[in-house]
């Protein structure tokens, strides 16, 4: 009687086993998912996986529990695709959306460094169907827009560093007592325009390039406020 119980008990256990480690796989073999049914796994259940997407892919960052779970860093990733807010910062509203209407190439790009980030360190969970993909799981028109800019934003990034490494940058140092200074090794420093950065963010910005004396008289070169004309080093704000 007693051999016959302890039999029964321990296939009770081996089944209730089994069923938990159905339930996990299924959980993480991957599959279609709604936005509604991926909000259930934000991490405040400690007994589900915690789920994000990102472009709408879906990954299990259950072993990273201590930042996506609730009080965590990146909690307001989980249960969600919330793609923008990897390269916007707003994590608030409807700054959490997958829309990444307006955003620039080189942002779009940014993105899609995420989710390859999401494939090499976590487990792939399936797909939301949406805006990234269709009922059967295939690529929607606005997915393979989003990966051509994408792709146009990476080969501009290294078209513009390829650019820069033919004019060297400065070197530059900051701390609280002294401000910054900018200086050059050889030539001398000034402020040029990265024209790529139109293409790239929609905006112009500019960086500290050293030029040599023959190349001073080039258009658009900017001397730093205060500066020498050929000093080797300025100061700046």
């Amino acid at each position: 009687m007693v051999l016959g119980a302890r039999l029964l008990l321990g296939l009770a256990l081996l089944a209730a086993l089994l069923a938990v480690v159905l339930q996990l796989y299924r959980l993480r073999k991957p599959r279609l998912w709604t936005m509604e049914e991926l909000a259930v796994y934000n991490g405040t259940d400690d007994s589900l996986p915690i789920l994000l997407g990102i472009l709408g892919s879906v990954f299990d960052v259950t072993k990273g529990r201590s930042n996506y779970g609730p009080g965590g860093g990146y909690h307001h990733f989980a249960g969600r695709d919330a793609s923008r807010a990897f390269v916007s910062g707003n994590f608030t509203g409807d700054g959490l959306t997958d829309s990444l209407q307006g955003l620039s190439s080189m942002e779009v790009n940014s993105i899609v460094d995420w989710r390859k980030f999401y494939f090499e360190r976590y487990i792939f969970a399936g797909k939301i169907v949406g805006r990234y993909y269709d009922s059967e799981g295939n690529p929607t028109k606005y997915l393979k827009g989003i990966e051509v800019k994408a792709k146009r934003g990476a080969q501009l990034l290294e078209k513009q560093k390829s650019e820069e490494a033919k004019i060297p940058s400065c070197n530059s140092k900051w701390s609280q007592q002294e401000g910054g200074e900018v200086w050059c090794d050889a030539g001398y420093p000034r402020l040029v325009r990265r024209p790529g950065d139109i293409a790239l963010t929609g905006q112009v910005s500019q960086r500290c390039a050293c030029l040599k004396e023959e190349e001073l008289d080039k258009p658009g070169l900017v001397v730093y406020e205060g500066c020498d004309y050929l000093s080797t080093s300025c100061k700046v704000s």
